[in-house]
């Protein structure tokens, strides 16, 4: 009788160390997988940005000047070349006039050795304001523009709608390539130095 007890308790103690190792793994398991570090996603890459100039009017009208902007940068030339343009018809940030009538799209740009092709859409002409200023602040806007950041351009062909157009309001002649005129450009004046006090 005495040694069935024992044999009892012998198997009892067998079951409960079997019981208590698979419990200690069990656990065991459950820790690992908590503290495994688990490898950060990659983080999306931030876009190239390049600083352009754009070509907005001046404030008082008398000429053009030039406006610093952040974009990100473009998979190929043309696709820069429509986002540069496309930031003029998005407007100024700051105090200096627009130059293009803001539902104007750029439809397309092209870079052709030293000519650059850009396709707007017909908003360029219906929005665009009667007068000879208002169509030479267009024109020169986006030629200089285009120049001053694709030095290799010597001219800037306009297209409407796909189809080159000789004007846009009658005053400028568009049927060849506009070269750039940065006399154009007004340049901030200095500030007057201050006057001497009378001794």
């Amino acid at each position: 009788m005495k040694k069935r007890t024992n044999r009892a308790k012998g198997t009892l103690l067998i079951a409960f160390l079997v019981f208590a190792v698979v419990v200690g793994l069990l656990v065991f398991r459950k820790y690992q997988t908590a503290t495994r570090v688990t490898p950060p996603a990659p983080a999306e890459q931030a876009p190239d940005i390049k600083l352009v100039a754009l070509y907005f009017g001046a404030p008082d009208g008398s000429g053009l000047m030039r406006e610093g902007r952040e974009i990100a940068v473009e998979d190929t030339t043309d696709d820069m070349l429509a986002s540069v343009v496309d930031e003029l018809v998005v407007g100024p940030l700051g105090s200096l006039a627009p130059t293009l009538p803001h539902n104007t799209r750029v439809l397309g740009a092209h870079l052709k050795g030293e000519l650059a092709q850009v396709d707007f859409s017909h908003e360029l002409v219906e929005g665009l304001p009667e007068g000879s200023s208002a169509e030479m602040t267009a024109v020169y806007s986006v030629v200089d523009t285009v120049a001053a950041n694709f030095p290799q351009v010597k001219g800037v062909q306009f297209l409407v709608d796909g189809h080159p157009v000789k004007e846009l309001k009658g005053h400028l002649d568009l049927s060849s390539p506009v070269a750039p005129d940065f006399t154009l450009e007004k340049k901030e004046a200095p500030e007057a130095p201050a006057a001497k006090e009378k001794q």
